[in-house]
């Protein structure tokens, strides 16, 4: 199992797109969308219907932006590698193919997922925490910290500064992620945008799936992932 996390708007998508061109087994995903034209490269049923229903119960954000969940009320599910299996192989998985399943908001209950799948590879998506909260302030749905009371609520005194916490909590859990015994690699997706492939490849190749370098630069494209210039 292959599992790639990150804050929402750090290219997780794009990560996730690349790994599908390259012989990964994704099942049935979101198409494109405003905010992802090639497509969110994420499992909807897992998403809608085992994710954000785990969430919703611990009581916060089932969009992980406010609140989020605390780590350390992670509860772990009997059988939730057999459910996630039996979900890819209903929507087509032959049993052979790499799996891999793409969510920011795992990395909040990653606790969960290292039990499921103790030897999967976890893809931790990283961006500049600048980059991230403008293109957070520049999406429709990202509208947790425009909220006075929450910006209260954990001190901060704008959207931004809201957005920059939330970043922050983000890279907590992947710290830990790294800390523990899962096997991690992180990765910064701007390299490739601005034309360097050596660490897509060496991904692709420690993921022992097929480097497919042409496919892989007709797809990333800098118009569909913001340069950091814009910041957006």
């Amino acid at each position: 199992m292959i599992l790639i996390t990150g804050a929402a708007r750090s290219g997780t998508s794009l990560i996730a797109g690349i790994i599908d061109i390259c012989g990964g087994f994704g099942g049935e995903m979101f198409g494109p969308s405003k905010y992802n034209r090639k497509g969110m490269y994420e499992n909807t049923y897992i998403r809608e219907r085992i994710i954000k229903a785990y969430i919703s119960e611990m009581n916060v954000d089932a969009r992980c932006q406010y609140p989020l969940p605390d780590i350390s009320k992670v509860a772990i599910v009997p059988d939730f590698n057999k459910k996630i299996e039996d979900i890819f192989y209903r929507q087509g998985w032959d049993g052979t193919q790499a799996l891999f399943y793409k969510c920011p908001k795992i990395s909040h209950i990653w606790k969960l997922w290292k039990h499921a799948f103790p030897c999967a590879k976890w893809v931790i998506v990283r961006r500049r925490t600048e980059d991230i909260v403008n293109s957070c302030i520049r999406t429709g749905f990202m509208n947790a910290f425009d909220n006075k009371n929450i910006q209260k609520e954990i001190n901060v005194k704008s959207t931004k500064q809201g957005w920059t916490w939330w970043v922050n909590e983000h890279q907590k859990r992947f710290l830990e992620i790294k800390n523990s015994d899962c096997n991690s690699i992180e990765i910064w997706p701007e390299k490739m945008v601005e034309g360097n492939y050596t660490e897509i490849e060496n991904l692709i190749n420690w993921l022992g799936l097929e480097w497919k370098e042409e496919e892989v630069k007709k797809f990333i494209e800098p118009k569909l992932f913001s340069h950091k210039k814009k910041g957006k």
